[in-house]
């Protein structure tokens, strides 16, 4: 202690000296500038119908691969469903996935029954997601819901 007061500084400007510098340190390494992290961003409403849009131009793909004789009654059922999908990943910013490669089904009737199946149910998910979608985006929804109903009509 004497040896402090002899220098001509006391016991508490010692302390505050070494409490600044350390709350400078700290300071200076960000532990105080840190932000609350921001929460991560909900997922687009249209992601499940973009991905059911690249689900459903694979299925087609496997189908017309599997059933070369009905590509011509399948192939512009497919293109729409790419449309759909390039359309809502433009709007949503996210790219495009690709489907799992095509593989063998079973018989023809088998294969289109199958189809108007995956079209009905995905016809009944767009139409849901019609209902709620924001307004800017409720005619491409609409659209894709029409489309899928008709999907099913044609394969009949």
């Amino acid at each position: 202690m004497r040896e402090i007061r002899e220098i001509g500084h006391s016991r508490r400007w010692l302390l505050g000296t070494a409490a600044g510098a350390g709350a400078a340190a700290l300071t200076g390494c960000g532990l105080f500038d840190q932000a609350d992290p921001e929460p991560p961003k909900p997922p687009d409403p249209l992601e499940s119908l973009l991905a059911e849009a690249v689900a459903l131009a694979t299925a087609y793909d496997q189908a017309i691969v599997s059933q070369p004789g009905l590509r011509t009654r399948l192939a512009p059922l497919a293109e729409d469903h790419r449309t759909h999908a390039a359309e809502m990943s433009r709007l949503i910013g996210k790219p495009l996935a690709s489907g799992p490669a095509p593989s063998a089904s079973a018989g023809p009737a088998t294969t289109v029954a199958a189809l108007r199946q995956a079209e009905l149910a995905a016809q009944k998910t767009a139409v849901a997601a019609c209902k709620v979608a924001a307004t800017d985006r409720a005619g491409l929804v609409g659209s894709i819901a029409a489309c899928r109903a008709t999907h099913a009509e044609a394969l009949r």
